[in-house]
């Protein structure tokens, strides 16, 4: 066969080989790329987790010997198949006997501290208007399937998963007390309750266009959307008699249609749906026969044939619930201080460029440049891991003599008040959104920092032993892609300070909306994997990969003798990954970012050097005209 030519798929070229000959995990919905270097963090951190439950090594800290402590009790499936559906039966028994109104704000307490959802979402999160200061935010709840069109009537695969969620729930509830015809009706109730919310809340292109999340309203106005819902009287559950007079409305049409899908004569739907949600969130710590029935559903959504390992299963949900003591832990021991000085030198270089860059715009004028030039002067880096752990994890303790559910319910309640009690509290910019053991990396808008993880920080993303230029195609366009979030279509409109703050002229942002515009319909409708791409939906994406790459490509040009061969060709390959099907189409329809391939392949025809490197010309598959190119930042 034939060798696919550079210059006609760059992705194919740099991946080909490996793609025709990699085996995807039975219990994985990918291979390759951040998918690989996750398990290789996976298989280390079992090991040690293994290692330290069998008392053959030190547990380095207090956080960490309660996180073994989780792991242990997860793996003790001996008991937790004697222990049966009990451990869920009570919490099930209080949500049975809510028969009113009144009963149910007795309960919001209980509800929202083990993690179980209200007939609406709320949380408490930065006040996008004034960064130092937080605010208590509504939206609708989240529905069944991944996302509004999914219930469309002529959306074959939204029947069919609800399909598995029916079988799913079917076998949950025969472990419950309720008689058959009760089994029926809760069911059908839970449907029902989900289809009406289905009609009301935002799709996930809505929720991409993430400042459009933010309407203040008054309490009083809210607690009269809210109605029959005492809110009020709610928050006052939670805070006493001093509440937020102003609320942050996420999904307003949730909120102002609240009435259609909530009311007396829907009360038994929500509390059957609410009964079900608690079931198969439950299911996960209970027998081992339970938790296999309550992965149906995601098997199905993902295309994945087989459930992972009991000691994957222990891993990753002690990873969900010791989430920053295990970064942490996982930055000290494996993440070399010689490989941070050096990235943390690329990222300054970067930022540096980025000004440069910025001064050299053609379309902003010298205020507005200014403005750029100091958001990009105020970002904090936060390299690796957090030098400390929120102290939330110091009080999480793992009693031997209670179930795993319970265990879990203990952390899940500090965490869920820890974090509404920060409502009066000033924010803390130090905390860190992803944990050091993660394969990402994060630009937050509220805070204008970039996070990298120890963990993302391996070949072929970053290694000491690559070439600056490999690099420089590998983390240093995840840098420059991070960086870039401060100036997508969302990013730009906050400050340095991380508040929502109109820092442009009207006729700059024009200018910039125009080149959004163009990024949109660059990737809108393209074919693949059985769907077309959505460029509203991954607008924001396409604009930091684009900039990340324009910005580190300057950083080349400063370099001599750079070899652009091998930063393209190393670029393609952090893309690099194999997906089944059904996965790789849920992404399509509900991921904020382009398939892989279109990353590896769209971006660089954006660019001059692409086809200076490689003599790309209008024969080859990856031209694109001049006055078809952008390159924003």
């Amino acid at each position: 066969m034939e060798k696919t030519r550079i210059q006609d798929d760059l992705y194919q070229f740099v991946n080909g080989e490996w793609l025709e000959k990699a085996v995807i995990p039975d219990d994985r919905p990918t291979t390759g790329g951040f998918a690989d270097l996750d398990q290789g963090v996976e298989k280390l951190l079992i090991a040690d987790f293994n290692k330290f439950a069998k008392g053959e090594e030190e547990i380095p800290s207090k956080e960490m010997a309660e996180a073994v402590a989780y792991y242990k009790k997860f793996t003790d499936v001996y008991r937790r198949n004697e222990e049966g559906s009990y451990p869920v039966l009570a919490t099930l028994a209080r949500i049975r006997d809510i028969k009113t109104m009144k009963e149910l704000l007795w309960k919001t307490k209980e509800i929202i501290s083990v993690g179980l959802p209200l007939p609406f979402n709320f949380g408490v999160e930065p006040d996008m208007k004034d960064a130092t200061k937080y605010s208590f935010s509504v939206s609708g709840p989240s529905t069944i399937l991944p996302d509004v069109p999914y219930y469309d009537e002529d959306n074959e695969t939204g029947k069919a998963l609800l399909k598995v969620y029916s079988e799913m729930v079917a076998k949950l509830l025969a472990e419950t007390p309720l008689s058959d015809e009760e089994q029926e009706q809760y069911l059908a109730d839970c449907l029902a309750f989900d289809k009406e919310v289905a009609k009301h809340v935002k799709t996930s292109e809505e929720w991409a266009d993430y400042v459009d999340s933010y309407h203040p309203m008054p309490l009083e106005e809210v607690e009269g959307y809210l109605q029959p819902f005492p809110f009020k009287a709610f928050l006052k559950e939670i805070y006493g008699e001093k509440i937020p007079e102003t609320i942050v409305v996420n999904d307003p049409r949730a909120i102002k249609e609240f009435k259609e899908y909530f009311n007396e004569e829907r009360f038994d739907l929500y509390i059957h749906w609410l009964y079900i949600k608690c079931l198969t969130l439950a299911s996960a710590f209970l027998t081992e026969e339970m938790a296999e029935t309550g992965r149906m559903f995601r098997k199905a959504l993902f295309g994945i044939s087989a459930s992972p390992s009991l000691e994957k299963q222990a891993y990753r949900m002690t990873g969900d619930v010791f989430s920053e003591p295990l970064g942490v832990y996982y930055g000290r021991k494996y993440f070399g201080e010689e490989a941070k000085a050096d990235v943390v030198e690329m990222v300054k270089k970067i930022i540096n460029k980025y000004k440069e860059r910025m001064a050299a715009n053609t379309f902003l004028k010298p205020a507005t440049k200014e403005k750029a030039i100091l958001k990009l002067s105020t970002i904090e880096i936060k390299m690796g891991y957090p030098d400390s752990m929120d102290p939330v994890y110091a009080k999480i303790h793992v009693d031997e003599y209670k179930s795993l559910l319970d265990v879990t319910i203990d952390a899940t309640r500090l965490k869920v008040m820890d974090s509404l009690m920060k409502l009066w509290e000033p924010v803390d910019k130090s905390k860190w959104l992803m944990p050091g053991h993660m394969v990402n990396a994060c630009y937050n808008p509220f805070a204008n920092d970039i996070t990298f993880p120890a963990a993302i920080l391996q070949a072929p993303f970053y290694s000491i032993k690559q070439s600056k230029e490999e690099n420089l195609g590998g983390i240093g366009a995840v840098i420059g892609h991070e960086i870039s979030h401060a100036f997508d279509n969302n990013g730009a409109q906050f400050d340095e300070n991380g508040s929502l703050n109109s820092w442009w002229s009207k006729e700059d942002y024009a200018a910039f909306q125009k080149l959004t515009d163009d990024m949109i319909k660059q990737f809108d409708g393209i074919e693949i994997h059985g769907g077309k791409v959505n460029g509203k939906l991954t607008v924001s994406e396409n604009i930091a990969d684009n900039g990340g790459m324009g910005v580190t490509l300057g950083v080349m040009k400063d370099m001599p003798k750079a070899d652009y061969k091998k930063y393209f060709i190393n670029w393609a390959k952090i893309w690099c990954m194999k997906g089944r099907l059904p996965y790789l189409q849920y992404l399509l329809q509900n991921d904020v970012h382009g398939p892989v391939v279109l990353r590896a392949n769209m971006t660089p025809r954006n660019f001059p050097e692409w086809y200076e490197t490689f003599g790309a010309n209008e024969k080859d598959a990856m031209y694109l005209p001049e006055d078809k190119r952008i390159s924003i930042w």
